[in-house]
């Protein structure tokens, strides 16, 4: 006779129900995540069970790049059109931070641990010189000075919201939404407070990257 909230030890999978948060149903339970879809969601390790060295593991053995959110692996949406304009971006925003000593720039591969246990993965990330991290931990503990995510058809507002608050939380200063189906750069310097610039403008570095200037279009080239 099998307790209740305890698993045989035949089951594929085993946890306790105090290991990831408690939501009434699975409506709840995805609504925190942000909708993603489903094909985006790893089961192995179970929901709610997996760690920082799991988003490692996946990245050496599987070649996929997840994010963990609240104890689950949420795959990152990567495709050709989007790592171009991230590579883009890392040329104008390279030579500029390298010729004034700014900092480092990160991308897709670099993955953060932006609050305790949980790893996002910005597509392109700058930091300033005055961030130290341990060069032997593959995901630091660190968030980005400036950080720019290239939105993908699968990725949902709920959880574009859900990680604009935990960059501004963890202690970035910019974020850069970049929607290539619109060619367009929405700039948050809060989560409340952000503009939206067309392909015709042109965006400037702010207070973290005084004096950088590009054309928003140059980002789409």
């Amino acid at each position: 006779m099998i307790a209740k909230g305890e698993s045989s030890s035949d089951d594929a999978v085993t946890f306790r129900r105090d290991e990831f948060p408690r939501f009434a149903n699975a409506e709840e339970w995805m609504a925190s995540l942000g909708n993603v879809p489903l094909h985006r969601i790893w089961f192995n390790p179970w929901p709610g069970t997996a760690t920082v060295d799991d988003v490692v593991a996946i990245d050496a053995h599987h070649d996929r790049l997840c994010e963990l959110v609240d104890g689950t692996l949420v795959e990152k949406p990567v495709g050709f059109d989007e790592d171009q304009i991230g590579t883009n971006i890392i040329m104008l925003l390279g030579a500029f931070v390298k010729a004034n000593k700014l900092g480092f720039l990160a991308g897709a591969q670099g993955m953060v641990r932006l609050l305790p246990d949980q790893v996002r993965v910005p597509d392109v990330a700058f930091y300033d010189k005055s961030i130290a991290y341990d060069r032997d931990d593959p995901v630091p503990a660190i968030a980005p000075t400036l950080a720019i995510e290239v939105l993908s058809k699968s990725n949902t507002k709920g959880e574009m919201d859900r990680k604009l608050r935990e960059y501004f939380q963890a202690g970035t200063s910019v974020v850069w939404y970049v929607d290539p189906p619109t060619k367009s750069v929405t700039v948050y310097t809060a989560v409340d407070q952000s503009t939206t610039l067309g392909e015709g403008d042109t965006i400037d570095g702010g207070a973290v990257l005084p004096g950088f200037e590009a054309k928003v279009c140059e980002f789409f080239a």
